[in-house]
């Protein structure tokens, strides 16, 4: 998160990212961070002025932090505000050689091709000895990326801005947003230590007295049968730990719940390979957690929740494979211009995939070593299915290299005996 210099530092950045470039594209020109109306602005001949006039919750991280409290008040997590920075860009120059439009297309294609503010660029504003008062700034810890965006903002929007600086006319003007800031607060909170034991009570007998269930602890996950150290479907899991032992044990993968193959006091084995066609289907590519889970003999009973215990959780990240064969990878495509072609392909993987989840397509030419490359999302999906289907636009005769990729987790590819990439391909005519 971010300290309450965030907003500060990323106007600064701002800043300095269009001087860098317009310096280059209009010689001569300043980047200025000044109200409209204050004099040294409206006397600069030729320049931009950012100016921060509005900032609004972002709507994705609104309601991020509304459990920062205990019912009694007491504050468990620092609180924090997701904000919106809302950016006027003003040009200024000589109208006669269009410099006050040439600095707007040069802005424009400054935040186009640098949307971002990373973590290098924040860091050198911060160091910057004209902005010593930033010195102490945390935006550079911030998970989330700042992004610049064009404003959808009308001419009346546009209108009512100018409206409240005086006497003051208007100068051609462009509106970005930058999303999101994350300001966290300084009081610090208390939080309890975790659960170290949890207690069933047995109430179907033996007069009511409890059996005291240890909590399950993985400490680390093994995967054997990789593919180019990619865990798949056909991999086999060990758990280690310690009091793992239970007469009923289950693993949680994800969504899915299947049953171990081998079970001890230190060690759990999964082989995602013998798994039963139910388990099979619920298994999901991406980032997965792994838990380990004791049933009691009600919750077995049952099918409930009740009476479980369950372990820490550790990631696990479950790439895809692409099916072999012309099961796996189908195209149609047709030629239009220049050998450019347009069409659509269908992949078909070992898993089925959610459609909530994000599913991209990646080509890569294997012709010469600067062969072009491509990057698609899937078509929406309605239903879980092991097909995705990609749209195809002005690719190039030439043989792919294809992968997919489910939740940033990718396909692996097959290598030869010369150890080169070869597997699954796709062939553009």
């Amino acid at each position: 998160m971010s300290n309450y210099l965030a907003i500060a530092t990323v106007t600064a950045a701002l800043q300095r990212l269009l001087q860098t470039s317009i310096r280059n594209d209009v010689p001569g020109a300043n980047v200025t961070t000044l109200r409209p109306d204050n004099p040294t602005a409206m006397s600069l001949s030729v320049g931009i002025n950012v100016y921060l006039y509005q900032a609004t919750p972002n709507p994705a991280w609104r309601n991020a932090d509304l459990r920062t409290r205990r019912p009694k008040g007491d504050l468990i997590k620092h609180g924090q505000a997701g904000l919106d920075l809302h950016y006027l860009l003003t040009f200024y120059g000589n109208e006669q050689e269009l410099e006050p439009q040439r600095l707007m297309g040069s802005a424009i294609k400054t935040l186009v091709d640098q949307p971002t503010l990373t973590q290098e660029s924040i860091r050198e504003t911060i160091a910057n000895s004209n902005l010593s008062f930033l010195a102490r700034s945390t935006l550079d810890d911030q998970s989330q990326v700042v992004q610049f965006i064009p404003s959808s903002i009308t001419t009346e929007d546009l209108s009512r801005i100018w409206s409240v600086f005086f006497q003051v006319p208007y100068a051609l003007s462009f509106a970005y947003q930058g999303m999101a800031v994350l300001i966290e607060g300084d009081k610090p909170g208390n939080a309890p230590l975790p659960i170290r034991r949890r207690q069933f009570i047995n109430n179907g007998g033996n007069n009511g007295i409890g059996n005291k269930l240890t909590r399950p602890v993985i400490e680390q996950v093994e995967v054997e049968n990789t593919v180019e150290g990619a865990a798949t479907s056909q991999s086999r899991l060990i758990i280690n730990g310690r009091n793992l032992l239970h007469p009923r044990v289950q693993v949680q993968i994800g969504a899915a719940r299947v049953t171990p193959e081998g079970v001890s006091e230190a060690q759990v084995t999964v082989d995602l390979a013998t798994l039963n066609e139910v388990e099979r289907r619920s298994l999901r590519a991406g980032v997965q957690g792994i838990q380990v889970i004791h049933l009691s003999a009600s919750a077995q009973r049952t099918a409930t929740l009740r009476g479980e215990v369950e372990s820490n959780v550790e990631p696990l990240v479950l790439c895809p494979t692409i099916l072999s064969g012309a099961q796996g990878i189908v195209s149609t495509t047709e030629e239009r211009d220049e050998d450019r072609h347009w069409g659509e392909i269908a992949v078909t993987i070992d898993m089925e995939i959610a459609p909530a989840q994000r599913v991209y397509l990646i080509l890569n030419g294997l012709s010469e070593p600067n062969s072009e490359s491509y990057i698609y999302r899937a078509f929406r999906r309605l239903d879980n299915e092991r097909m995705a289907r990609f749209p195809l636009e002005a690719v190039a005769a030439d043989r792919y290299l294809v992968r997919i990729q489910v939740d940033g987790a990718e396909s692996p590819l097959l290598v030869n005996d010369s150890e080169e990439y070869a597997e699954p391909t796709l062939v553009v005519p």
